[in-house]
Parts: C-alpha cells; sequence; structure tokens
C-alpha cells in the first residue's frame, strides 16, 4: 500500500467536498426560501439524503459482497458519529444555537425507532430483504411525520444564486450533494485502505473508521451552513442524516442481497448508540440550546464509545 498516495487521496476528497458543499448550502437555502419550507425539513429531508450517499452506497457494495458487518458498522456508526462527534463540533462555529424542542424531539425518537429495530433485525446474526423492507419503509414514514408534524419556522435570508426556479434549483443541489458524496467516498476508502494497516476487526474498522469518513459530508456541509448562518440547516442535515442511517442506509443494503452479521457486536453498538441519541436529544431538548459545554458532554459520549465496543470485541 502506497501511504503517500493515499494520503493525497484522503485530503484531495475532503477538499473537493468541502468546496462543493459550499455551493450545495447556497442552494438549498434559496430552495428553502423559494418554497416557502422550514430550513431545518429540508436540511433533514433532502439535505441529509445527499450527505448519506456515501452510506447509502456502502451499504450496497457491502451486501453484494456478503460483508453484513461493513453495512451495520458503518450506518450505525455514522449514527452515533453525526449524533456526538459532528454536532460537537457545532459550538466551535457558532458559540450558542438555539434548539427547538419540537424539532430534536421528534427526530431524535424516530432515530431510536431506528436502532431499535436494527437491534431486533441483527439479533439473530442475519439480515434478510424483509428486514431491509421494514426499515427502508420505516425511513419513508419518518419522513412523512417530519414534513407533516413540524411548523413553519422563522424565514431564512438566503444568499442570491444563480439559476432560479425550483426544478433548477433542486438539480444544482443534488449534483453538489453528489459531488460531495464523491469526495468523500475518495476519502474513506484512502481512510479504510490506510486503517487496514492496524489489523482491527473488520466490524469495529466500520464503525470507528469508516464511519468517521462517510460522516465527512455532514462536516463539509453543516460547517460550510454555520458559516454562512444557517444553523436550522446544519442541525437538519446532522440529526436527518442519523435518521437515514439508522433505517434506509442499514436497509437498503439486505433489500438487494441479504448477509450475515456479527449478533454482539451489531447488539452492543446498536444498543449503545441508541443510547447515546435517547441521551443527546434529551439534553439538547431540556436546555435548549447548544454551546460548548453540551458540545465537551457530546464528545464525551463519543469517545466513551471506543472504550464500550473494543470490550465487547
Amino acid at each position: 500500500m502506497d501511504v503517500g498516495f493515499q494520503i493525497v487521496l484522503l485530503v484531495g476528497g475532503l477538499g473537493l467536498a468541502i468546496v462543493a458543499s459550499d455551493v450545495a448550502v447556497s442552494y438549498t437555502r434559496a430552495l428553502a426560501a423559494a418554497l416557502g419550507a422550514p430550513a431545518f425539513v429540508v436540511g433533514v429531508v433532502l439535505v441529509a439524503l445527499g450527505t448519506d450517499l456515501p452510506e447509502i452506497a456502502n451499504s450496497i457494495a457491502a451486501h453484494i459482497q456478503g460483508e453484513g458487518d461493513v453495512n451495520v458498522g458503518d450506518s450505525v456508526g455514522s449514527t452515533l458519529t453525526q449524533y456526538t462527534f459532528v454536532l460537537g463540533l457545532f459550538p466551535l462555529i457558532i458559540a450558542v444555537i438555539a434548539i427547538s424542542r419540537r424539532q430534536v424531539a421528534l427526530v431524535t425518537a424516530l432515530t431510536v425507532g431506528g436502532l431499535a429495530l436494527t437491534t431486533l433485525f441483527v439479533s439473530d446474526g442475519w439480515l434478510g430483504r424483509l428486514d431491509g423492507l421494514v426499515l427502508v419503509a420505516a425511513w419513508a414514514g419518518s419522513m412523512l411525520l417530519v414534513t407533516r408534524l413540524l411548523p413553519r419556522a422563522e424565514a431564512d435570508d438566503p444568499p442570491k444564486v444563480r439559476l432560479q426556479g425550483h426544478l433548477p434549483r433542486i438539480g444544482v443541489t443534488l449534483a453538489a450533494l453528489a459531488v460531495v458524496g464523491l469526495g468523500a467516498t475518495v476519502a474513506v476508502r484512502a481512510l479504510v485502505e490506510l486503517s487496514e494497516a492496524v489489523g482491527v476487526p473488520e466490524f469495529l474498522l466500520a464503525f470507528f473508521g469508516a464511519s468517521l469518513g462517510t460522516s465527512a459530508p455532514e462536516v463539509a456541509v453543516d460547517i460550510t451552513a454555520l458559516r454562512q448562518g444557517a444553523p436550522a440547516i446544519a442541525l437538519g442535515d446532522a440529526l436527518g442524516s442519523s435518521l437515514i442511517d439508522s433505517t434506509l442506509s442499514i436497509g437498503i443494503g439486505p433489500l438487494v442481497a441479504p448477509a450475515e452479521v456479527t449478533a454482539r457486536l451489531a447488539v452492543t453498538a446498536s444498543l449503545y448508540t441508541a443510547a447515546a441519541v435517547a441521551l443527546v436529544g434529551l439534553l439538547l431538548v431540556l436546555r435548549r440550546r447548544h454551546d460548548r459545554w453540551s458540545a465537551r458532554m457530546l464528545i464525551g459520549i463519543y469517545v466513551l464509545s471506543y472504550v464500550v465496543l473494543i470490550a465487547a470485541d
């Protein structure tokens, strides 16, 4: 393995993701304003789907190769990473972020529900097509609930963009998010190549290594959104991506091709992540703000996962 080449791919992929994220966020904000949709909902429904393309693609590829551990490890690990590590970065950009109790409580409850289903399905060491179908349907139902139950928020003041009209803006947004996903995918493959030299178990490699890499689009897009003054999109993307990871991302792989998983590690990771997501959601809902104090708590929960999962191995 050429370590230098893999490092170049890692840095180059992340750089491409960051550049494309600026375009994606600008057009997303313009689209949300034109549609009269809450920025948070657009982040959960549209932006999160785009930034989660690496996990979705990884799920399908892993199951085609019969590697269920790679799918579950990456998807569950990404859920934890985004709810703790990624959200923990937010106060470094904006010191204090206001939290809507209804928004965070709803998405958190749906994400915990997805993880509960995952725990049930992996407990027998097998992810089949029916399991996948239920998880994909859970994601679709969650999107319906989010769009129906969350009220309109205050209007955003988006930056001016060149293209007008809903369809062109949707097209540019999805194309930019696809480029973000491409850059992040290149980066994560390089990260996996570098990490494999360490010789850790496949599930742990996916849970810790791959999940950090496939969460790179969320980091790029969310930091860009925060710097542009659009915290609702950043928060919607981070929470929405976790919801997708706990449902659609895990489910789409076995829907294509069933595969075995390591039940012990998969159940432990899913239960820990469900508890972490519930704790983070409760913390944000009770405090109604996200600042550097809560950021330290979130990062601590993420670091603790290393101890729990390594001990379970």
